[in-house]
C-alpha cells in the first residue's frame, strides 16, 4: 500500500471518529477522482437523519451517479473505514465507481460488535413470473 493510499484510510478513519463523536455509528468515507484529488467526502449520519441508509459509501455512491458521467465514476477510488455492507456494495456497483479501498473487513467489523452482525431476513421467490416480467421486459435493451 502506498503512503498517499495510507494517508487517505487515516482521513476516512478520522471521519469515522467524528461520525462517532457526533453521535452517529463510527464510519467514514471519500471519493478520490481519476488525478487523486479527494472529490467529496461523507460520514455516517444514520442517528442523527433518522435515516438507515444515511451511510457514507452510498451516500458518496449517490453523488457520484448524480454529479459525474459514467467514464469519471469508472476512474475513481472509493476509501471508506470499513468493508461496505450489502446495501452499499450494491449502490456502489449501480454507480459504476471504480474500485474500493477499506481499512476494516467486514468480518474484523462483526468481531468488535457484541453479537456480531444483522440477522439475515428470509426471502421468497420468485413467484408470478409471467406477470411480474410485463413492465421489466424491454426496458433493459
Amino acid at each position: 500500500m502506498s503512503t498517499e493510499q495510507e494517508t487517505l484510510l487515516r482521513r476516512v478513519i478520522e471521519l469515522a471518529a467524528a461520525a462517532r463523536a457526533g453521535g452517529n455509528p463510527p464510519f467514514g468515507s471519500l471519493l478520490v477522482g481519476p488525478d487523486g484529488t479527494v472529490l467529496a467526502e461523507e460520514r455516517n449520519t444514520t442517528i442523527t437523519d433518522a435515516d438507515i441508509s444515511a451511510h457514507p459509501e452510498l451516500k458518496l455512491a449517490r453523488w457520484a451517479a448524480r454529479e459525474l458521467d459514467p467514464a469519471t465514476a469508472a476512474a475513481t477510488t472509493m476509501y471508506t473505514s470499513c468493508q461496505p455492507c450489502r446495501m452499499c456494495a450494491g449502490a456502489i456497483e449501480r454507480s459504476g465507481l471504480g474500485r474500493v479501498v477499506f481499512a476494516l473487513s467486514g468480518e474484523q467489523l462483526s468481531g468488535l460488535k457484541p453479537g456480531g452482525d444483522w440477522p439475515d431476513v428470509p426471502q421468497e421467490g420468485p413467484a408470478l413470473y409471467a406477470e411480474a416480467r410485463v413492465p421489466v421486459e424491454g426496458y433493459y435493451g
